[in-house]
């Protein structure tokens, strides 16, 4: 194999290639990304996997002298390319090696038989529904910072999709808080595809999120087996979807609060990182106080002293004292897309829920401030 690769565009793949493979595993070949390139569709591929999500990336801008197969360990081939200051590489199979030449470099790193290499999926016939890649991207930051990071019970390792007609709800939880997004798609799938249980790895949501996004990017979504493949201009990516059952998250949103406000993204956002200031790891909560025009954040930290930021609010209703973790807070704040949103309470007890227009939901379970 011989070909020229525009360094950037190279750069850009191993980017996203790199992002899953795995650090530790017993199958150094997983280390690896696999390159085709094919002459006669002037055609070339990076492959990378570990074994649950798989990305299969056509590169632009290259010239293939010769065309061949090589397997060479990603995170090498990507800190050569990243340090090139060369428009041009060219990649050079050998026996047992690739030579990577720049014009004042030239780079020998070992390879892996390619038969060796784990087959992964390309998507091949019509997608079961499609979905812009803005609008997704924005679902899925609006989402994936809920999932749970760390748990034995693997649902809330990912995301629910939630799919009614042209409608997508995404939902991810970590059993503190939850975080409801709605996405428009560009087409509805068949009731077959609707009645599914699709819980999507965050793994595989962060990847979606990764893809470099340009107008009018459309998004290709089909499920086989307990398979996603995602399509969006030249990458494909391949995920198994997670096993077990999402918790029934609508009968944790409350529907029956009384106390209702409306509140200023940025100026909620500011008075929660500055109440937050003075917390400390044995009082990591923050208190709101509402009262009759006015809410009121504070933080104690025993050993450092107090804070307090005012805020001036429109409410008539009953008076609440309520604590949470200001970071959840900060969290949601900074996935909203509107300058303003709601703010519904009940006891201080009970969670709170945030609501930006109507795609995005919150809700946010109490910390003790005692």
């Amino acid at each position: 194999m011989k070909v020229d690769f525009n360094t950037s565009a190279l750069a850009d793949v191993l980017g996203l290639l790199t992002s899953i493979i795995p650090s530790r595993t017993p199958k150094p070949i997983l280390r690896c990304t696999k390159i085709t390139a094919d002459e006669t569709k002037n055609d070339v591929r990076l492959c990378a996997t570990d074994l649950e999500v798989g990305i299969n990336y056509k590169v632009s801008q290259v010239k293939i002298e010769q065309g061949g197969e090589a397997v060479v360990e990603a995170e090498k081939f990507g800190a050569i390319v990243r340090e090139s200051s060369d428009e041009v590489l060219r990649l050079e199979t050998q026996e047992g090696s690739c030579k990577i030449t720049g014009a004042d470099s030239e780079f020998t790193i070992y390879s892996q038989k390619p038969e060796h290499y784990p087959s992964i999926p390309d998507f091949t016939g019509k997608p079961d529904t499609e979905v812009s890649l803005g609008t997704l991207q924005r679902g899925i930051e609006q989402s994936l910072f809920a999932t749970a990071k760390e748990s034995s019970r693997y649902a809330i390792n990912g995301v629910l999709w939630e799919i009614k007609g042209k409608k997508l709800l995404l939902v991810a939880t970590d059993g503190r808080r939850l975080a409801q997004t709605r996405v428009n798609l560009s087409s509805a799938p068949d009731q077959s595809v609707s009645a599914r249980n699709i819980i999507v790895p965050a793994k595989t949501m962060s990847l979606l999120g990764k893809i470099g996004s340009q107008d009018g990017e459309t998004v290709s979504v089909k499920f086989v087996d307990n398979q996603m493949l995602i399509r969006c201009a030249d990458v494909v990516i391949s995920s198994n979807l997670v096993e077990g059952k999402f918790p029934k998250y609508e009968d944790i949103i409350p529907t029956d609060y009384e106390k209702k406000l409306k509140l200023s993204k940025e100026l909620v956002l500011s008075a929660v990182r500055r109440a937050a200031l003075l917390t400390s790891q044995e009082s990591r909560g923050i208190k709101l106080s509402v009262n009759k025009d006015r809410l009121i954040f504070s933080g104690r930290a025993p050993e450092a002293g107090d804070a307090r930021v005012d805020m001036a609010i429109d409410y008539k209703g009953e008076p609440i004292d309520i604590g949470f973790n200001p970071q959840f807070l900060i969290d949601a704040l900074r996935v909203m897309d509107k300058a303003d949103f709601q703010m519904e309470l009940g006891e201080p007890d009970r969670p709170g829920v945030l609501k930006a227009g109507t795609d995005f939901l919150y809700v946010l379970m109490p910390i003790s401030l005692a």
